[in-house]
């Protein structure tokens, strides 16, 4: 898709008002509730099958049928396909969209969703749009997360609602706006691909992304500061959504400009052990603190890690790590036996 195409493909075919937006992402929505909540069928890889939710329960009406792309109808006719129906395809036809909202996906969070689908089965289907150059083949439009757990549990197939989107701007803001409900969205996530809109020359300027974004100038202009930072200096931060928002990264941005990437992860490592905030950041940056200075007393050190331990499904305490070489272990409640033998255990291990 040239440049040009990719733009005006995104005012021809609006997305941009609120009603209009929010249609589209109450449809595929409560096409996700009824997928979860609805009975399970049988279905075979590659083909369209009956779908698992009633059909009365998809049906949708005549003017969405009339606003359907022409190379959708084609492609669902020749499928007997019905919009909303849940079928089966094999996972070696699903590939990324080139317009994929999230870029960083972490790889322990794929593998604990992976567990959970080896033990209990997809519970939502994934969106998406097929590839009309290459039939047989479909773009993920939402769901990137769950295709790779699929992956990583060496499942073959994948539960899949086919939707009628372009590939483009249409299907990347339709996935960024569902990520964003459910705080999945990254400023990470959209330094990389709002870079590589720019590179790609899909968009001449920072400006015009951020008008068809629906987005402040400013928004735009952070984002695309950190996506100077090195990927691997940007995982540090993923990983740590809680510690890591767009003025943070901002800051760690400037610092890298400065100082370079060893300097920046070991500044990442203690902006998470002492729990700095983001003017001490910006202290450090200016040059009014170094990143060596203990910026908070000991007392109020934050914990990097927590873990809460359970005796019996009761919470007892949790067990607390700060930096490279403290631990902390806090107990109550214990009988004096099971203190005692903690007691004992813990000696034995440290000798």
């Amino acid at each position: 898709m040239k440049p040009s195409q990719f733009a005006k493909g995104f005012q021809a075919r609006p997305d941009t008002t609120s009603s209009e937006k929010r249609t589209a992402l109450d449809r595929l929505n409560a096409i996700d509730g009824l997928v979860k909540n609805g009975p399970p069928g049988n279905q075979a890889a590659g083909r369209p099958v009956s779908p698992v939710v009633p059909q009365s329960d998809v049906e949708i009406d005549a003017d969405e049928v009339s606003n359907e792309s022409a190379a959708y109808r084609a492609w669902r006719i020749e499928h007997g396909y019905r919009p909303g129906q849940v079928i089966d395809l094999a996972l070696k036809t699903i590939k990324p969209s080139p317009f994929n909202p999230r870029h960083f996906y972490l790889k322990p969070s794929i593998a604990e969703l992976a567990v959970n689908l080896a033990r209990q089965g997809q519970q939502q289907a994934i969106h998406v749009i097929p590839d009309y150059e290459n039939p047989g083949t479909y773009f993920v439009s939402d769901g990137g997360r769950r295709v790779r757990a699929l992956k990583e549990a060496n499942k073959e197939s994948v539960k899949a609602v086919v939707i009628d989107l372009p590939i483009g701007i249409q299907s990347y803001k339709l996935g960024y706006d569902l990520n964003v409900q459910r705080d999945s969205q990254t400023v990470f996530d959209n330094a990389v691909v709002w870079k590589r809109f720019l590179d790609d020359r899909h968009f001449q300027s920072q400006k015009e992304l951020a008008e068809h974004l629906g987005l402040d100038e400013s928004t735009v202009a952070v984002a695309l500061s950190i996506a100077k930072l090195p990927e691997a200096v940007m995982h540090e931060m993923v990983a740590r959504p809680d510690r890591f928002g767009s003025n943070m990264a901002y800051q760690v941005g400037r610092y890298h400009t400065a100082r370079g990437a060893d300097a920046t992860l070991r500044l990442i490592n203690k902006i998470i052990s002492d729990d700095l905030s983001t003017r001490q950041v910006a202290d450090i940056v200016k040059g009014r603190a170094t990143a060596q200075e203990s910026s908070k007393p000991a007392g109020r050190q934050r914990y990097a890690q927590r873990l809460e331990i359970k005796l019996g499904g009761v919470s007892v305490g949790d067990l607390k790590s700060y930096g490279d070489d403290r631990i902390e272990l806090r107990l109550k409640g214990l009988t004096r036996e099971k203190r005692d033998d903690i007691l004992r255990q813990i000696e034995k291990m440290l000798k």
